[in-house]
């Protein structure tokens, strides 16, 4: 009997959704065996990238995330679906998707190495019961000056950030997932960056994003930890997922996350079930609403032993009845019929608004080197939240490193 092994980023949502999938999978497929292995963000990349273990037999399938693949592409990590998608391609492909959900995992020749299996982007996310309550407004015009909104700006946010931190009620107005895992911690830098109109390297890939505006978007994600108190005291110790959770068990007034965690404030076990709210993320006065474009792919390793039936269980998985799974499991759907499904959307009101969303998307640099330049930013803001280094000096060093390793890869004359 035939077992494909699948290894995967820790979540319940995930969890649940691959349970399911291979059960389903095991009606066309009776004889097959499954071993679903979750590993914590950092050690599957360590493990399945970093010490190349696609390129042995341990696993079949791979959860991966899109900032991964130029670096498993550089060393032929990943099987290139190009045939399997010629003579056996998923349903609808690829009108069936977004084409922001079909290009980050391309190479330059436009070849495919994985299939969307579950996706940002990032979202703004917010307690109805709280901005929409009389009292509260009313109070909240009478400190500020102005009426209580759905903030549009980062100015706004801090204020009802402010005015919703209450310790005593166990309520914070802002929930950030602060762990230095090179995850969240990151991509909030480049949040509050490129939504204030930053950039992060010019088109010499010389670093920018140590300029005014870069301490001006970091300075402001680190006053809301260690001046304002916004945040619930455990921030440093949340990941993207236990942010969420934290968020659907009523500790913060607003969070910016992925969108997926919006469904985990919708399910039973939810604290705010069905006052939670959706919108655009917060810009800065000369800036933009913008979202993050980063989700995460099934790939087959090269090692793998199984890739026909790797591929039979990718392509399982993107069908529509399956990809509805991964949404009502926990997870966020890819495709586009998941995304306009009535059902789901009445379920998970996020699904309204991640089209439009998607409209307006940035993605990390799509270099080899990324991963390295990752790690960078993770120690840089772990060094300012931690009071290890101000603002000004950790985003100089930052600079200073990236440039050192893109210098080493060649990216200057």
């Amino acid at each position: 009997m035939p077992t494909l092994k699948i290894a995967y980023r820790t979540f319940e949502g995930f969890e649940r959704s691959f349970a399911q999938q291979a059960d389903a999978f095991k009606t066309n497929h009776p004889n097959t065996d499954f071993e679903i292995t979750p590993i914590d963000p950092e050690a599957l990349y360590e493990q399945m990238v970093q010490h190349r273990g696609v390129l042995t037999d341990d696993y079949d399938v791979f959860l991966c995330l899109t900032d991964w693949l130029p670096e498993l592409m550089s060393f032929n990590g990943l099987t290139n679906l190009d045939s399997f998608l010629e003579t056996s391609p998923p349903q609808d492909y690829p009108d069936g998707w977004s084409d922001s959900m079909l290009t980050l995992q391309k190479d330059s020749n436009g070849s495919m190495f994985a299939m969307p299996y579950h996706d940002g982007p990032e979202m703004f996310m917010y307690r109805a019961d709280l901005f929409e309550d009389a009292a509260e407004k009313a109070a909240f015009e009478v400190e500020y000056g102005y009426p209580l909104q759905v903030p549009e700006t980062w100015a706004q946010f801090r204020d009802a950030a402010k005015f919703f931190t209450r310790p005593d009620q166990n309520l914070y107005g802002a929930m950030i997932a602060g762990l230095n895992d090179g995850h969240n911690n990151v991509y909030d830098f480049f949040i509050h960056l490129w939504s204030r109109g930053g950039t992060l390297f010019d088109v010499d890939w010389k670093p920018t994003f140590h300029d005014v505006i870069g301490q001006e978007a970091l300075q402001y994600y680190a006053d809301l930890i260690l001046t304002h108190n916004v945040c619930p005291p455990k921030t440093l110790e949340y990941d993207s997922v236990a942010s969420g959770v934290a968020y659907a068990q009523g500790e913060a007034a607003m969070m910016w996350n992925w969108c997926g965690f919006s469904a985990l404030a919708e399910l039973e076990d939810s604290k705010i079930k069905g006052q939670n709210r959706v919108g655009l993320v917060p810009r800065g006065e000369n800036g933009r609403h913008m979202s993050l474009n980063i989700y995460w792919v099934l790939g087959i390793p090269a090692g793998s032993a199984n890739k026909d039936l790797a591929w039979d269980f990718l392509r399982h998985c993107a069908t529509p009845e399956m990809d509805k799974i991964t949404a009502e499991a926990g997870g966020t759907g890819v495709r586009l019929s998941t995304w306009r499904d009535p059902d789901i959307q009445s379920t998970f009101n996020y699904y309204t608004a991640i089209e439009d969303v998607h409209k307006n998307v940035e993605s990390p640099p799509r270099i080899p080197e990324y991963p390295a330049i990752n790690e960078v930013f993770n120690q840089m803001q772990h060094a300012v939240v931690t009071q290890q280094k101000s603002v000004t000096q950790a985003l100089n060093d930052a600079a200073a490193e990236c440039e050192k390793i893109l210098r080493t890869a060649g990216y200057y004359a």
